[in-house]
């Protein structure tokens, strides 16, 4: 457990690093007239994360959590398994993003890791499976004017009513 903490910590640090590089690509300041660069939000939330990193690696070295003072295997059997249902669960979104929208891939995964992995009832599963994509629409393509993958073509007659309510 205690390996597994430093070699993750180090690990998303080192990925922090390249993300905050690869976004300054694009401008990360503010652009007078037009808001926050295209680099802006992916920069600021990867040197977040790197400032996450460094204060895991301090606790570890201080010994201050619980797993930085644990000789335990990182993961046993049904962590494991829980590795592969979640990530399978990931692999499975990203293949569904160009056949069903980013939309409806959310959807799908929320669906599948709320009622299948968390055994939560269908009265709770299937509204914020349905909500919470409706919601990031609004916000991405309605506020930030930002559109997002939409699939194949027929998605389109979803996105046609979600869309008359934004314009």
């Amino acid at each position: 457990m205690r390996k597994g903490e430093i070699v993750t910590a180090g690990l998303l640090a080192l990925l922090s690093l390249y993300l905050m590089w690869k976004s300054t690509e694009l401008p990360i300041g503010y652009i007078a007239g037009e808001g926050p660069g295209g680099g802006a939000w992916p920069f600021w939330l990867s040197g977040i994360m790197l400032i996450c990193c460094g204060a895991i690696a301090f606790n570890w070295w201080r010994q201050t959590s619980p797993a930085s003072r644990s000789d335990e295997p990182l993961l046993d059997a049904v962590g494991w398994r829980m590795v592969l249902l979640v990530g399978g669960g990931i692999v499975a979104f990203v293949g569904l993003v160009n056949v069903i929208s980013m939309y409806g891939a959310i959807a799908a995964f929320l669906l599948y890791y709320m009622r299948y992995l968390g055994r939560h009832r269908w009265r709770v599963s299937l509204p914020i499976a349905l909500i919470t994509p409706v919601t990031l629409f609004f916000f991405f393509e309605g506020a930030m004017q930002i559109t997002m993958p939409k699939g194949m073509p027929f998605t389109d007659p979803v996105f046609n009513v979600l869309y008359e309510i934004i314009y």
